[in-house]
This record gives C-alpha cells, sequence and structure tokens, in this order.
C-alpha cells in the first residue's frame, strides 16, 4: 500500500490542480462541470482548518455576491440523501446565506476523507487574509497529514532539524537523511512561502504565546509583531488591558514597547515602596 508520503507535491500551490490534475484518481469529466443546487444541500463538515471570518469582509462579499452572484463555484463532495458536504468555499457559502441565496452554483467531486481533509488545508493556505498563527497551524496539519504522525511529532523533528543544522556530525546527517526530513524541504519548496528554517526560528514560537495573546492573534485584531512583544507581560490583566487598547486605539509597535517599559516602570516603583 502506497504511504502519503510518495504523492507528488507538484500541485500544491494550486488547489485547483491538485483536485482536478495530480490527485491520486482522476474524475470523470462530468464531476468537473459546475452546477447549481440548493444551498441547504450543502452540510458543513465537523471541523475546518479555519476558525475565525472577519464579519465585515463577510458583509462586503455578500453584497458583492447580492449584485453579480458568486463567481467561483463552491467545491463539494457527495452525501446521502442528495446532500453535499461543503470542501472548499467556506467564505462564499457563509456570504452567500448572508445574502438570502437559495441556489450555489457548486463543482461536485468524490473525495475520501483523507484527500477531502488535504484540500481543505491547501485551500486554506492560499488566502490572501491568511495570518501568521493560522499559516502555522495549517503548514503544522498539512506536514502532519503528510508524514501521518502529529502535529506535536511534526513539531519535534522540526525542532531537531534546527539543533542539528549547523553541525558537522554524524548526527546531523543521520537526521538531515531521514525520509521526513526530506517529505518537510520537499513540501515548504512546493508551498514557496518561507523555507523550514525560517519556519522553526520564528513562527513556531507563536504557539507558546498566552492563550489570550493567540485568541487575538487568530482573528487578525493585531498584527504578530506586536502581540509577540505584548505577550512578554507576564501578569495577565495587565496584558489583557494592553491587548484590548493596542487594538481599540491601533498602537504602532513602537507605542507598544513604550507602553510595555512604562508597565515594567510602574511594577519597580511599587516594588521599591514596599522596602
Amino acid at each position: 500500500m502506497s504511504s502519503k508520503r510518495n504523492e507528488p507535491y507538484a500541485a500544491i500551490k494550486k488547489p485547483v490542480d491538485l483536485l482536478f490534475g495530480n490527485s491520486p484518481t482522476q474524475p470523470d469529466d462530468k464531476t468537473n462541470v459546475p452546477n447549481t443546487i440548493a444551498i441547504n444541500k450543502i452540510k458543513l463538515p465537523p471541523s475546518q482548518p479555519r476558525r475565525y471570518f472577519d464579519p465585515q469582509k463577510l458583509e462586503e462579499l455578500s453584497r458583492s455576491i447580492k449584485e453579480l452572484g458568486i463567481l467561483e463555484p463552491l467545491l463539494v463532495r457527495p452525501l446521502s440523501e442528495g446532500n453535499y458536504e461543503l470542501v472548499a468555499g467556506e467564505r462564499r457559502y457563509k456570504a452567500a446565506l448572508m445574502a438570502g441565496l437559495t441556489e450555489v452554483p457548486i463543482v461536485a467531486r468524490e473525495m475520501d476523507d483523507a484527500i477531502t481533509y488535504q484540500v481543505r488545508l491547501v485551500e486554506n493556505l492560499q488566502r490572501e487574509d491568511l495570518n501568521p498563527l493560522e499559516e502555522t497551524e495549517g503548514i503544522l496539519e498539512l506536514l502532519a497529514l503528510r508524514l501521518e504522525i502529529t502535529p506535536d511529532e511534526v513539531t519535534s523533528h522540526l525542532t531537531k532539524m534546527r539543533n542539528v543544522c549547523d553541525r558537522n556530525s554524524e548526527l546531523r546527517h543521520n537526521v538531515m537523511s531521514q525520509s521526513e526530513t526530506q517529505v518537510i524541504e520537499e513540501l515548504f519548496t512546493s508551498l514557496g512561502r518561507m523555507g523550514w528554517e525560517s519556519f522553526v526560528k520564528n513562527r513556531l514560537p507563536l504557539l507558546n504565546l498566552p492563550a489570550d495573546v493567540l485568541e487575538v492573534l487568530r482573528s487578525g485584531q493585531l498584527e504578530y509583531t506586536k502581540a509577540r512583544a505584548i505577550a512578554r507581560v507576564g501578569d495577565e490583566e495587565t496584558r489583557k488591558q494592553l491587548l484590548e487598547d493596542a487594538i481599540a486605539y491601533n498602537f504602532s509597535l513602537n507605542e507598544i514597547k513604550r507602553k510595555i517599559q512604562e508597565i515594567a516602570i510602574a511594577i519597580i516603583v511599587v516594588l521599591l515602596a514596599t522596602f
């Protein structure tokens, strides 16, 4: 039985190619022809890679759909009793519901669970408004799927690669020649976003940020450079207030750093007053 590790990566940058050109099983031509179905026949999957949708942008897309309709069909796979499961296009689906559409254009495709999940991950990684945390989580999940291990195990292997990359030793040779390492290098090359070294150095640390900072970062309300700076504030209540102020007043990174210095000085003053 062939492993997912041996499947080609050439189409990873274009989900439509992955779906209709380079997938393990080729569909009949008729499955690629857009069709129109009742929107209530489309069911959302239990979980999706994308977890946050900007309400304002959804409203803007909804207005556009009212005027022009849906320009790009939703990708679905058949379920029982004439229903379909949404595979790609959740943002367009939600905006269509807001616009009051009763029918939407779709392309139906037979896909197993593994291919379906991979397509969702790849499509999510191609979004223009993808924030760094979503990108980090998406890449880890895609690597886990390819390597058939958990995201935590992917993180462990990436960290090991980083730790040995500058060593001229047998350990470095063993780690860098492993099949997992080759798959990781190929996938980052195919995605064309960043190298794995940059990913380990600049993106993996995001996953260790406090939960309140992660929530703000995932929602796209704050740039990750600002979020990382605020994460250095140890007191939870103080950090929460700074997060709220940074969002409400659109603080620059320098303003945030100055606020953090003021917080540090205030703490020192309080400590000195206790002596």
